[in-house]
Formats: C-alpha cells, sequence, structure tokens
C-alpha cells in the first residue's frame, strides 16, 4: 500500500506578519521544503491545502463578525481567496505536490479532509485511487489544522505519523496537547 505527505496550510497568514502568524512557520515552510527535496520519491502522494476564504461574509461564523476573535471558534480575517495572505509561503517549493486542495470555501474547516482538488476530488477520494494506507503530516497549525488532518486520517483507517520537525503550533502547551492527543489516538511522532 502506499504512502501520503500531507503539507497543511504553509500559507502566508499563517507565519509571521501574518493575520494569524504562528513563530517558526517561515522555518517550517523552508524545513519541509529542505524534506521534499530529499525524501519525495518516498510518496505516491503529496497534498498540500489551503484555507481559501470568501471574503464577503463571515464564512459560517468563522470570521469574528464583531470584529472580536474568540480564537476558538471565530478568527480575525485570514486567506481569503486570492490574496498574498492565501498563497503558499514563499520558502514552500511546491514543485513536488501532486494534489492541491482547498478548504473553507464559505464554511469553517480546519481538516484538509473538509476541502477539496481543483477537479472537486475530495482527499479521501484522492488517498483510496491512490491506495494510500499510511499519512505523514507536516504543516502548520500543530494545534489546529494539522491536529484536525491528523485525526481525520486516523479516523478514515490510514496509519499516520506526525513529522514533529515540520510543524509549527499557535502556542507550546496546546500544540503539547495535540500531540499528546494525536498520540494517544494512535498517531506515531517522529523527529
Amino acid at each position: 500500500m502506499g504512502r501520503a505527505l500531507f503539507v497543511v496550510d504553509v500559507q502566508n497568514d499563517f507565519t509571521e506578519g501574518g493575520a494569524l502568524g504562528v513563530t517558526g512557520g517561515a522555518a517550517v515552510a523552508q524545513a519541509i521544503s529542505d524534506y521534499l527535496a530529499a525524501n519525495a520519491d518516498d510518496y505516491d502522494v503529496i497534498v498540500a491545502s489551503r484555507d481559501w476564504h470568501d471574503g464577503d461574509n463571515d464564512n459560517g461564523g468563522h470570521f469574528a463578525a464583531d470584529g472580536e476573535p474568540d480564537f476558538q471558534s471565530s478568527w480575525p480575517v485570514h486567506c481569503v481567496a486570492g490574496s498574498a495572505g492565501a498563497d503558499y509561503h514563499p520558502a514552500f517549493d511546491t514543485s513536488r505536490v501532486t494534489h492541491h486542495v482547498h478548504k473553507g470555501q464559505g464554511v469553517p474547516a480546519y481538516s484538509l479532509f473538509e476541502g477539496r482538488t481543483g477537479s472537486g476530488d475530495t482527499v479521501q477520494q484522492v488517498l483510496d485511487r491512490h491506495g494510500i494506507a499510511e499519512v505523514d503530516v507536516a504543516g502548520i497549525a500543530t494545534d489546529y489544522c494539522v491536529r484536525a488532518s491528523a485525526l481525520d486520517a486516523l479516523a478514515d483507517g490510514r496509519r499516520v505519523r506526525v513529522l514533529r520537525r515540520l510543524v509549527a503550533g499557535v502556542a507550546p502547551e496546546t500544540s503539547d496537547a495535540a500531540l499528546a492527543e494525536l498520540a494517544a489516538a494512535g498517531a506515531e511522532l517522529v523527529d
């Protein structure tokens, strides 16, 4: 059975200086590119996701309507489709990515399983079509979208490894809690 790499939300708005910038995000973007340069041939499928929100509405309450985000379920405006903030970080070399996924189109979405490719396929359809049994996960943010994507991969019956050197989280406490939750759910944490 095959192996896939998920690269979750390595976007300008989730790296330093972005609307929801994560400390270490730019370094993770570069580290993922370095990893792909050395290891891309180990994967049958490489899926990269992007938050891709509609800028004209609150995206199902995902954007704080009153301008006061709670940073749990409502957030500042970020990753608006077609904006510089929604672009992949320039240090992330996407040349080896086989499938690009947009998620959060008009609704809140954390897991890349909630997105679709340009041709309309779900991630589950892509994985099934390629016989993928194992998934490695990298990206931003450990405590939100990386966590949700890894949990959904486990729930979908895949063996999951989280590549700890290739993730960055919003806060150390919540990132550590997310990694512990993933390990308890059956994910392998690898350095």
